[in-house]
């Protein structure tokens, strides 16, 4: 099959037009030929009343020196066949192909050796995120889909009469996809940089007790101290209040996972000339130092872990659409910090 297409694409290449199939040398060649004939016969006609051995010095010297610019022109034309095959190949879907260097010592031939690797190594990431997310999709989708389809045959076949409690899981799992496609669209937003904000001046010390009081009841529940701890009154900020709360809420739910009973989370913030910047930190038991860089991809999580993998992602895309950054401490002894640094763009 692969023997098939490549003939395929050899006849294709055979049918374009002469011009179209000669490379970059030999082109150059002719032009170059044409170029010193003009200059040798210029120079022999300037020169003739001088007699033969001026001519002919003077066309050796012309020789030599097209020779010497020759061996250039060559150079940087091999490298441009070498550019347009590999232009062709990734035409045809490849974007493994990369041309590693020039023949030639021209800076702008080097420099677009090096920007076609750029280009093709960010195609080839972007292809392999493509397939990844589409994986990680359908993956993620499967498990509420065959709960649903489950309880619904069971439903039709009689197993299961059609009454709340059956009907509850099924409405359930539902929920869970809406909110996996949400989550998805946010993220896909954020990254491709058109997620929509809606900014007004928002005291951030507001947004850090409606999130305490949110999860209050759920963390007295599960025997997790929930506190607050920020070292100055902070400042006014131009943020969208929505988003910034759902980072927050992502941030403390991903704590209240991870903190076992006895433990304790603590959401604070501090104030600096440039910036506001929020903690959410927890005494759990930390990240696994392998998981620690990737925590903020799409998908990733710890095992054991019940969340679909995109809370962090989102909360990163959010900060970043805000100007600001998010990172995240997990010290060898236990504990997670995360840290949402907010450009501060009026005074409070």
């Amino acid at each position: 099959m692969r023997r098939r297409a490549r003939l395929y694409r050899r006849a294709e290449r055979n049918r374009r037009p002469w011009h179209r199939r000669q490379g970059f040398g030999c082109i150059f060649a002719i032009l170059f030929l044409v170029v010193v004939a003009s200059i040798v016969t210029a120079t022999a006609s300037v020169l003739s009343h001088l007699g033969p051995v001026p001519v002919v010095i003077a066309v050796v010297a012309v020789v030599a020196i097209a020779a010497a610019l020759l061996r250039g022109v060559a150079g940087a034309a091999r490298d441009l066949d070498a550019m347009l095959a590999a232009t062709r190949r990734v035409e045809e879907g490849d974007y493994g192909v990369r041309l590693g260097g020039t023949r030639s010592d021209l800076p702008p031939v080097q420099e677009l050796a090096r920007g076609f690797d750029t280009m093709t190594a960010r195609l080839e990431a972007d292809e392999e995120q493509r397939r990844t997310l589409l994986a990680d999709v359908s993956h993620e989708l499967r498990t509420p889909l065959a709960v649903i389809t489950g309880n619904l045959e069971a439903i039709v076949d009689g197993v299961y009469p059609p009454d709340p409690e059956h009907l509850a899981s099924i409405l359930d799992e539902t929920r869970v996809m809406e909110r996996l496609i949400e989550d998805l669209r946010t993220v896909a937003l954020s990254e491709a940089g058109t997620l929509t904000l809606h900014p007004e001046p928002t005291d951030p010390d507001i947004l850090i007790g409606e999130v305490l009081h949110a999860f209050g009841p759920g963390a007295t529940a599960a025997g997790v101290t929930l506190a607050t701890a920020s070292t100055d009154d902070l400042p006014i900020l131009d943020i969208d209040p929505v988003r910034i709360r759902e980072v927050l809420s992502n941030l403390v739910a991903n704590a209240l996972r991870h903190t076992p009973t006895g433990g304790s989370i603590t959401v604070g913030g501090s104030a600096t000339a440039a910036s506001v910047v929020l903690t959410v930190r927890d005494t759990g038991p930390g990240i696994d130092p392998e998981l620690l860089p990737h925590v903020f991809d799409r998908f990733v999580k710890g095992s054991g872990s019940r969340g679909s993998g995109l809370g962090l992602a989102i909360a990163r895309g959010l900060v970043e659409a805000h100007g600001g950054t998010i990172a995240v401490e997990a010290p060898a002894g236990g504990g997670t910090t995360f840290r949402v640094e907010l450009p501060r763009t009026s005074e409070g």
